[in-house]
């Protein structure tokens, strides 16, 4: 057997003028558009990148769900009255309820608001 190729194989045939002008558009078309899709790659990583980099802004001070700043710690001072002694208390949102008693022996509840720095309520509880 001999290794005998077709000659159509071996040598490219001319184009005609009218393909040869399509295939120079076609070329100019693809460097064209790799060109726009690279630049544009580089944009978005340069973006990226300048987001990383940059140092993180200042957030301000934002107030938590009760209004108390989570970033610094609140200092108020809850003034009960003369002789209250307390038994229990419970903190619930910004609000802390104190139970006692008064020095006549008395029961009390107080709910002291600490963002208001004052309190809000001032139950009597009469046992029967």
């Amino acid at each position: 057997m001999t290794n005998v190729q077709p000659e159509d194989d071996q040598k490219e045939k001319p184009l005609d003028p009218a393909m040869e002008s399509v295939r120079r558009k076609m070329i100019r078309l693809q460097i064209v558009s790799g060109v726009i899709m690279f630049v544009s790659l580089m944009a978005v990583f340069g973006a990226v990148v300048y987001k990383t980099m940059r140092a993180p802004a200042k957030e301000p001070v934002t107030a938590a769900s009760t209004g108390i700043p989570s970033d610094a710690p609140v200092s108020v001072t809850a003034n009960l009255p003369a002789g209250f002694v307390i038994q229990s208390s419970s903190l619930s949102g910004g609000q802390i309820m104190f139970f006692g008693a008064t020095a006549d022996g008395v029961l009390k509840s107080l709910v002291f608001d600490i963002k208001a720095g004052r309190i809000v309520a001032d139950i009597t509880v009469n046992g029967g």
